[in-house]
């Protein structure tokens, strides 16, 4: 199977599920998990995709198209005046929370594989450190989840993909040049420092400017329909292309690019997100298929009993104990608490990081960070999905 063919596939299963999409956006089948599913059948066949793996000429691409067109939405739908409330649970699970989750998955690493340097290790931790709250979909998009949690789940998600870049960064800067002759700590410090301020800083500037220039457009009417929509893919472009042209970093470019997206015009909004979120879900699924083609069959003969525990610790104690922490005296009961820390499963951005860290790295040597990566997130995939309907119901009742 080649890419175009890959291609072609994807578009009929995209179809395929779409017809009955319907019907299973309240049961336990997810999108993910049929499209991991197929990828794994796919993957028994002889494929010339699987003997490139993630080194693919198309992987790289595809990653950074469907990482900044992710971050950049997350972005836009970040409300700063409500995230800047000390008081408000999300604030409490991205301060307090996601420090905590990257900080104990690492300490629980390093004595469990002490045969892998500590610095990928760390990195690993932060890997699996952002949350995916489209696994457990009718969290989410049910009602039987009080509203205020259904936001705080989703609003946690869709920050912390870009709050746990930026030390990932630095541990694939830090690993690349360790591992080159005459490493120099002081240009790859530097290296650093310009990729995290110069990326945020362009991304301000082009979503600020760019929504404002949308605005007066609406404004003036001479902007149509489709061309407001398709503003979701040419600004994180643009914040990407700029950020990368001045040696700044473009992921932290498309994420501050969303983030501070100039417009106060709740329509213009609405069309941008519509159809941002739909080209996203498009290129999501396609990284599913390709997680159940490439990386699955290449993690699953280092899953050992260390792989397994620590896979099972990251959805459990790594998650639910710095999520217990945070919401002390937020008032919230034990039940909703143990709801919202289980609620954080590992997926799209935990795939799209470790991509990014094999093209950086490559795969030879980080068999067994792939493994543990790959592990973690399949395991999520079904165990948040299939809990997601039955857990729902439960909190409502208890609620």
């Amino acid at each position: 199977m080649h890419e175009h063919h890959l291609v072609v596939f994807m578009a009929l299963l995209i179809l395929g599920y779409g017809l009955f999409s319907k019907k299973a956006e309240n049961s336990i089948i997810t999108p993910p998990m049929v499209f991991v599913i197929i990828g794994l059948l796919v993957s028994f066949f002889d494929l010339e995709l699987m003997k490139e793996g993630p080194k693919g000429p198309f992987v790289k691409p595809l990653m950074e198209f469907t990482l900044m067109l992710i971050l950049f939405m997350d972005g836009s739908a970040v409300d700063l005046k409500t995230l800047m409330n000390e008081k408000s649970l999300p604030s409490r699970l991205l301060g307090i929370g996601l420090p905590l989750t990257m900080l104990l998955g690492s300490l629980l690493a390093i004595p469990l594989f002490p045969e892998i340097p500590t610095l990928s290790l760390i990195m690993m931790a932060f890997i699996l450190s952002p949350t995916d709250a489209a696994l457990g979909q009718a969290v989410v998009t049910g009602d039987q989840v009080p509203r205020k949690i259904r936001q705080t789940i989703n609003v946690e998600s869709g920050l912390n993909d870009g709050i746990g870049l930026p030390p990932i960064l630095v541990c694939l800067a830090l690993l690349s040049g360790s591992s080159g002759e005459g490493f120099d700590s002081q240009y790859w410090l530097g290296f650093v420092a310009k990729q995290l301020i110069l990326g945020p800083i362009i991304g301000v500037v082009i979503g600020f400017v760019s929504g404002k220039l949308l605005e007066q457009a609406f404004k003036r009417g001479s902007i149509t329909h489709a061309y407001q929509m398709l503003a979701s893919l040419a600004i994180p472009v643009l914040a990407y292309a700029g950020a990368e042209h001045f040696h700044g970093n473009g992921f932290i470019a498309a994420f501050s690019a969303g983030m501070f997206f100039g417009t106060s015009v709740p329509i213009l909004r609405d069309r941008i997100k519509e159809f941002g979120e739909a080209s996203t879900q498009a290129m999501i699924l396609f990284i599913f298929l390709l997680f159940g083609i490439i990386l699955i069959p290449a993690s699953y003969p280092y899953w050992d009993w260390r792989v397994w525990l620590y896979a099972l610790l990251s959805l459990t104690l790594v998650r639910m104990l710095p999520v217990a922490i945070s919401l002390i005296k937020s008032g919230l009961d034990l039940k909703t608490t143990l709801f919202i820390g289980w609620f954080g499963p590992r997926g799209i951005a935990s795939v799209l990081y470790l991509l990014m860290a094999i093209i950086a790295l490559g795969p030879e040597g980080n068999e067994k960070i792939i493994s543990i990566v790959s592990l973690t997130v399949l395991l999520s995939i079904f165990l948040h999905g299939i809990s997601a309907v039955p857990l729902s119901a439960v909190l409502k009742k208890r609620v």
